[in-house]
C-alpha cells in the first residue's frame, strides 16, 4: 500500500505527463545519437575536464570516441589518468595529451613514465584544492585562499618539475610560487579556479533535458565538473523522459548539462577488485591469476610488522570519531576496532561510513573506496561528491587522521608523496588532510628497505605538511610530536633497548618518565 508522501509523488508525475502530452508542450531534448556526435566539435589544444576516481565514474565511452578522433595537444583535468589500457590511459597512449592537471599518478605506469621522460606537462595539485578549483570556477569565483600546501614546493613555494626534458634530468617548466596571506594569524596560499572548454563526464541516469543522477561513488568529482566546463556532455546508462525522474532524486539539474548520450556498453572495469577472505571463486581452467584479492602478504616478515604497527594504530581510535584513514597500513587498522568503539569512515571520494570488503559477486563497480577498492556501505553510510568531501575534511570536521610517511622529522614535517626523478604518486588528498586541523598521526616502518631512518632532524624530500603530524607509530615504537620542542618516545618494544634505538633513529628523541612497553589491540 503506497503512502500519503508516495501516492503524491506518483500523482505529481501523472500530472507532468498529462501536461506535456496535452498541451503539446515536449520539453526540448538534449539527447544525442552517439558519443562520436558528441565530441565532434572538441580541437587540438582544447581543454578537458573529465570525471571520474580512478575507473569508477569515468565516461569511457567519450574517453573511447575521442581516441577515434585523433585530437591532440589536449589539456586534461582529473583527479588521475586510469590505467595505462583503460580510460584516459588510452589518450596518454596515443599521446593526445599535452598537460595533465591532477592529484593522483597512481598506478599508471605511462602516465609516470612519459611524465619522468619529458614527453608530458603534469601539474600535480592537492585533491581537495583540485575539487575546490573546480568548484570555484563553476561558480564564478576566480581564486580563493587555502591552507592546503602551506610550506611545500609543490604549493607554496612552487619549483615543482611539471615538465622534464628529454633526458629526464633537465627541468624545462617549473611550477609558480603562490601569493600568500594572513587570516587571523594563519598563512594561506591563493589558488586559482579551474574551468574547461568541455566537461566530460558519467553518470547513471538522466532525462531528456540532461537532469543528472548518480549511482554510489561513481559521483565523485562528476558533479564539481559538470558545472565548470562551457559545454558539458554526459554519458549515462538510462535515458528517460522528464516526468519520470523525481526533483528531489536529481543530483545535477540539467541548467549545467548540454548534451546527454547513453552509452551503448559498459565495461565499468574494477581497477581493486577486493573482497572478504574466503569468498573468492577458484580460477577456472587451471589459470592461477585471482579473480580478486584478498589481501594476502607475498612479505611474511614484512606483514608481521604491518600487523604490529596496524594493531597499534587501532588505539587511536576512540568512540564516537569520524576517521580518515590513507591507503596501505592506516586502512588495515580498521579491521581492529576495539569492540567498545564505534568510528565512522571518511574516504575522500564521497563516502561516509565505509563497511567492510564485500563478499565475491556482491561487490559493486560503483562502490569503492580512496584506494580504489570495492567495499560496502553500513546502515547510516551517505555518498556524496568530491567537493562535498573535502569541505569535511578541509572545514575541520574530521577528528582524525592516519597516513602513511616515508620521512617524517623532529618537528612533525611529513614528506609521503614523490621521490624526485624516481618516483611519483602525487599528494591525492594527503596535503588537504594534514591541513586540516585534525589530529594526524603517521604508521610507517622505522627503517626503509636499504636501512635509511625514516624519522629524521629535517625531511629530504618534498614535503605534505609541515609542522602536522602529531604521533609517529612504528614497529618499534611510538613518539609523541611537540611541534616546537620535538620528539618523546612514549612506548618501546620488548626487542630493542633506548639506546639502540637511538642509533637506527635519525632524530634526537626525549625519554618519557612514563614510558610505556608497546601498546596492542588484543587479539580474540
Amino acid at each position: 500500500m503506497l503512502s500519503r508522501v508516495n501516492l503524491a509523488n506518483k500523482l505529481k508525475l501523472i500530472n507532468q505527463s498529462i501536461y506535456y502530452y496535452s498541451t503539446g508542450h515536449k520539453p526540448q531534448s538534449k539527447v544525442v545519437k552517439s558519443a562520436s556526435e558528441a565530441v565532434k566539435d572538441i580541437k587540438d589544444g582544447n581543454k578537458l575536464l573529465v570525471g571520474g576516481f580512478g575507473l569508477c565514474g569515468i565516461p569511457e565511452n567519450l574517453i573511447k570516441a575521442l581516441t577515434e578522433t585523433g585530437v591532440k595537444n589536449l589539456t586534461v583535468v582529473s583527479n588521475n589518468a586510469g590505467v595505462d589500457d583503460f580510460g584516459l590511459g588510452l589518450l596518454l597512449k596515443n599521446k593526445q595529451i599535452k598537460r595533465m592537471i591532477s592529484s593522483y599518478v597512481g598506478e599508471n605506469a605511462t602516465f609516470e613514465q612519459q611524465y619522468l621522460k619529458g614527453e608530458l606537462e603534469v601539474e600535480l595539485t592537492p585533491q581537495g584544492n583540485l575539487a575546490e578549483r573546480i568548484r570555484a570556477g563553476g561558480a564564478g569565483i576566480p581564486a580563493f585562499y587555502t591552507s592546503t600546501g602551506v610550506g611545500t614546493v609543490l604549493v607554496e613555494e612552487g619549483g615543482f618539475p611539471i615538465k622534464y626534458a628529454s633526458d629526464g634530468k633537465t627541468v624545462e617548466i617549473l611550477s609558480k610560487p603562490r601569493e600568500t596571506k594572513e587570516f587571523n594569524g594563519k598563512k594561506f596560499v591563493l589558488e586559482e579556479s579551474i574551468t574547461g572548454d568541455f566537461s566530460l563526464i558519467k553518470a547513471w541516469k538522466a532525462d531528456t533535458r540532461g537532469n543528472l543522477q548518480f549511482r554510489y561513488t561513481a559521483r565523485n568529482f562528476n558533479p564539481p565538473m559538470a558545472t565548470a566546463g562551457k559545454i558539458t556532455i554526459a554519458e549515462v546508462e538510462e535515458i528517460v523522459e522528464p516526468h519520470e525522474m523525481n526533483p528531489d532524486e536529481i543530483h545535477i539539474p540539467g541548467i549545467y548539462v548540454d548534451r546527454v548520450i547513453k552509452g551503448p556498453s559498459y565495461e565499468k572495469r574494477i581497477e581493486k577488485l577486493t573482497v572478504q577472505p574466503g569468498t573468492q571463486p577458484k580460477p577456472a581452467g587451471g589459470d592461477s591469476k585471482p579473480a580478486a584479492t584478498e589481501k594476502k602478504p607475498k612479505n611474511p616478515e614484512a606483514a608481521l610488522k604491518r600487523e604490529r604497527i596496524v594493531r597499534r594504530a587501532a588505539l587511536e581510535f576512540e568512540d564516537g570519531m569520524y576517521c580518515n584513514l590513507g591507503i596501505g597500513i592506516p586502512t588495515l587498522s580498521s579491521n581492529y576496532v576495539p569492540k567498545n568503539i564505534r568510528i565512522e569512515l571518511q574516504s575522500e571520494n564521497g563516502l561516509l561510513g565505509m563497511g567492510p570488503f564485500p563478499k565475491f559477486g556482491e561487490h559493486d563497480a560503483d562502490l569503492i573506496n580512496a584506494g580504489k577498492e570495492t567495499v560496502t556501505t553500513i546502515p547510516g553510510s551517505s555518498i556524496f561528491s568530491s567537493s562535498d568531501s573535502f569541505a569535511m575534511i578541509r572545514g575541520g570536521h574530521v577528528d582524525l587522521t592516519i597516513l602513511g610517511g616515508m620521512q617524517v622529522s623532529t618537528l612533525g614535517d611529513l614528506a609521503n608523496w614523490v621521490i624526485p626523478g624516481q618516483m611519483v604518486k602525487g599528494p591525492g588528498g594527503a596535503m588537504d588532510l594534514t591541513a586540516s586541523g585534525s589530529r594526524v598521526v603517521v604508521t610507517m616502518e622505522h627503517a626503509s628497505k636499504d636501512g635509511k631512518p625514516k624519522i629524521m632532524e629535517k625531511c629530504t624530500l618534498p614535503l605534505t605538511g609541515k609542522n602536522c603530524v602529531d604521533r609517529i607509530i612504528t614497529e618499534l615504537a611510538v613518539f609523541d610530536v611537540d611541534k616546537k620542542n620535538g620528539l618523546t618516545l612514549i612506548e618501546l618494544s620488548e626487542d630493542i633497548t633506548v639506546d639502540e634505538l637511538k642509533k637506527i633513529t635519525g632524530s634526537p628523541f626525549k625519554v618519557s618518565k612514563d614510558l610505556k612497553p608497546y601498546q596492542q589491540v588484543k587479539l580474540d
